[in-house]
């Protein structure tokens, strides 16, 4: 069943993906051009983006550090001026910081690192574009979760809660902005091989690639959907593992990780 309206169209659309200067950003932006959107692409890291947009004509881009609220709007400010039919069809929060963390080696200034760039992050960028969204009645916003915010996970103390709050607020989102007609959606990866994940020390089962992740998330706007997740022989059984007990959980969880 379609939750949003499908986007099976996108010459002419206008989309901002911040965090897109490697991994799934970068390759689902880069489809999204191939496919005739004028693609914005938004990271801190500007060579990134300049090499983007020499390999992508017609892509832009805004160098943008998503901590810095006046930066993210007066960055949405100047889509706004230069978008040639005035309207901004999509927002793909995609921004991350992920850097395995257990009690044990509790480090606040790297937790709360994460808090900033995975979700306050994305509340700067909500700040900026809702009122532009709601003013013209259409678009749609995506936000780039993660299958370690379905449940607690070993090593997942800095990184899961901040995509579980991005799971929240992504429903909250869809209540209030779905009668207006604009889509939201959020977008629960498994395991891509990117730079966060390079350094991961244990086995990551039914490893994607950063362009098959980016096929998987526009099928999903395609299809309708609200939550995007990939792959499915691997996101279904940690759906599942969502729905067990905490007597359950926490023995199943240590068996299958090592702890």
């Amino acid at each position: 069943m379609a939750l949003n309206p499908r986007i099976t169209v996108w010459q002419g659309r206008t989309v901002w993906l911040i965090g897109a200067s490697t991994g799934i950003g970068r390759a689902t932006a880069a489809l999204l051009h191939a496919k005739g959107a004028q693609v914005i692409v938004s990271a801190r890291h500007v060579p990134a983006l300049q090499a983007f947009v020499a390999a992508h004509p017609g892509s832009d881009f805004e160098a943008l550090d998503v901590s810095d609220s006046a930066a993210v709007y007066a960055v949405a400010a100047r889509i706004r001026e230069r978008s040639p039919s005035g309207r901004l069809d999509m927002v793909v929060y995609c921004a991350g910081h992920y850097q395995p963390m257990r009690a044990q080696t509790f480090d606040l200034g790297e937790a709360l690192r994460h808090q900033q760039i995975n979700y306050v992050g994305a509340l700067h960028v909500l700040a900026a574009t809702l009122p532009w969204l709601t003013e013209q009645g259409t678009g749609h916003l995506s936000l780039v979760g993660s299958v370690a915010g379905f449940r607690g996970l070993p090593k997942a103390m800095a990184y899961g809660p901040t995509k579980a709050a991005l799971n929240n607020l992504a429903e909250c989102l869809y209540l209030d902005l779905h009668p207006m007609g604009i889509g939201v959606s959020v977008v629960n990866p498994g395991f891509v091989q990117t730079p966060l994940t390079a350094g991961n020390d244990f086995d990551m089962p039914a490893l994607l690639t950063p362009e098959q992740a980016a096929h998987e998330i526009v099928s999903g706007w395609h299809a309708g959907r609200f939550e995007i997740h990939f792959p499915w022989r691997f996101t279904l059984w940690l759906k599942l593992l969502r729905h067990l007990p905490h007597a359950w959980y926490f023995p199943a969880v240590s068996r299958i990780t090592g702890g």
